[in-house]
């Protein structure tokens, strides 16, 4: 009895730091050396969410100005990418 209660127990746990993780997963905090980057990211390659979605890994297509990942700095504009959010104003 005292086995299946530990294990319950631990499962709880287990289930309680998975969703302390997706949280933070919406909004991941840079590495160090890293930077966000602006339509780079191929399709399904994003790393956070946008006004559109709120998932990593699910932007639609490639290089979608308002979809990002992180990466090494000072390599974004080199690849074609922005530092910055492109603005809502038109």
């Amino acid at each position: 009895m005292k086995t299946s209660k530990a294990l319950i127990t631990t499962a709880v746990a287990g289930l309680l730091a998975g969703f302390a993780t997706g949280a933070s997963a919406h909004d991941p905090k840079a590495a160090e050396g890293k930077e966000r980057c602006y339509g780079v990211a191929k399709a399904g390659q994003n790393d956070c969410g946008t006004a559109s979605h709120g998932c990593a890994g699910a932007s639609k297509k490639d290089n979608d100005p308002v979809e990002w990942k992180y990466v090494p700095k000072g390599t974004c504009e080199k690849a074609g990418g922005k530092l910055v959010a492109p603005s809502d104003k038109k």
